[in-house]
């Protein structure tokens, strides 16, 4: 195994320049022990990489692993915070801190993106890569350096914006979500009509709308049906924002 990541190490120009390594330092808070574990959580799928054993070597295991992770460190940290709250509440609340959106913007926020190592056109990515690298991060700092290490990431660059729970109590994190059980408690009929874009864009994308009682209420436009959806039902809440406030 020692002549692989020799080879592996060689062939690498972020190795060799140390570009690389100094990047995910300054990221992560400390010099990796295996810089191939971190090569490995920004290689693209499209690269077609494998190991010596004919496994898949991509970004995408240790993306799974860092969920894992990830779920568990906010899960201690909601039940050593909210020591009130019952299993209802803290699976609520780790859904509001985890839910891929705020995932995806700590992502950028910390520019993996620029790291990533793909055959594929990165503007055809959706948000989603950027939520899935940081999970993929997590689980190279897990085997590289241990839970500590991955805990101590995760409170400065995820946990950080919910010291005050009150205020995540009230955060919405997902406004579909929130429009169906506001539609179903009331007995409100609703239904999400989607179709697919026939536009010129490069990236498919659908289109919805949103019925209310029979009328439309909302329209949308994403690359994915979920996120049209999303998106109208966000659009829906301004529209009832009253109603459904005091729901």
């Amino acid at each position: 195994m020692n002549w692989l990541k020799k080879i592996l190490i060689k062939k690498s120009p972020t190795n060799n320049s140390g570009i690389f390594c100094s990047e995910i330092s300054n990221i992560i808070g400390y010099k990796p022990k295996n810089i191939l574990l971190f090569e490995t959580a920004f290689t693209h799928r499209s690269l077609n990489k494998v190991t010596i054993t004919g496994n898949a070597l991509n970004y995408e295991r240790l993306e799974f692993l860092g969920d894992a992770i990830l779920g568990s460190v906010i899960a201690a940290f909601l039940y050593n915070n909210a020591p009130k709250g019952d299993e209802g509440y803290l699976t609520q609340m780790r859904s509001k801190i985890v839910n891929r959106s705020y995932l995806n913007s700590i992502g950028k926020k910390l520019r993996l993106i620029d790291l990533i190592k793909t055959k594929a056109n990165i503007a055809n990515f959706g948000d989603n890569i950027n939520g899935n690298l940081l999970e993929a991060l997590i689980g190279a700092i897990y085997i590289d350096e241990g839970f500590t290490a991955c805990e101590k990431f995760i409170y400065k660059n995820i946990l950080v914006d919910f010291k005050d729970l009150e205020h995540l109590e009230n955060k919405i994190s997902s406004y579909k979500s929130l429009f169906i059980e506001y539609c179903q408690k009331n007995k409100y009929t609703f239904k999400f009509e989607n179709c697919e874009d026939e536009g010129k864009d490069h990236v498919k994308h659908f289109t919805v709308k949103l019925y209310f009682n029979d009328l439309v209420i909302a329209r949308a436009r994403a690359t994915s049906k979920k996120k049209a959806e999303e998106k109208a039902a966000h659009r829906a809440f301004f529209v009832l924002q009253n109603q459904m406030e005091s729901y």
